[in-house]
């Protein structure tokens, strides 16, 4: 399990460089809403992450890919939720856009890691 969980750290650290990336892109180039900008990036990168944690991290053989797939993007969702939630908190805490994104990031990988090991790929 502990593998498992530096691989998706590290995959989680590929998917932060795209959520990062595509958000400023959409609010500073293109003057999308931050929220907006915010949900899009964080939903990019969770679909990034589904194809390389259910290949790599998880291993998973399981042919029921459909299945895996709607599990994964309902606890993103959720997670883009709560991602939102708590940018929304930090920023009323003064705190700097990116720097509340970055720590929603962070809370939102531990709630996506345990969230998929357990149920998306049943402890894989």
């Amino acid at each position: 399990m502990l593998l498992q969980f530096i691989k998706f750290c590290l995959v989680g650290f590929s998917g932060m460089i795209l959520d990062f990336s595509l958000t400023y892109f959409l609010k500073e180039k293109i003057n999308l809403q931050r929220y907006a900008a915010n949900a899009i990036g964080f939903l990019c990168a969770a679909s990034s992450n589904f194809a390389l944690n259910r290949y790599w991290t998880f291993e998973s053989l399981n042919p029921e890919v459909y299945q895996e797939a709607v599990l994964f993007i309902t606890f993103a969702l959720a997670g883009v939720m709560l991602n939102t939630l708590f940018l929304i908190f930090f920023e009323k805490q003064n705190m700097n856009f990116y720097l509340s994104k970055f720590f929603a990031v962070v809370l939102i990988a531990i709630w996506n890691f345990t969230t998929n090991y357990m149920f998306t790929f049943n402890g894989a």
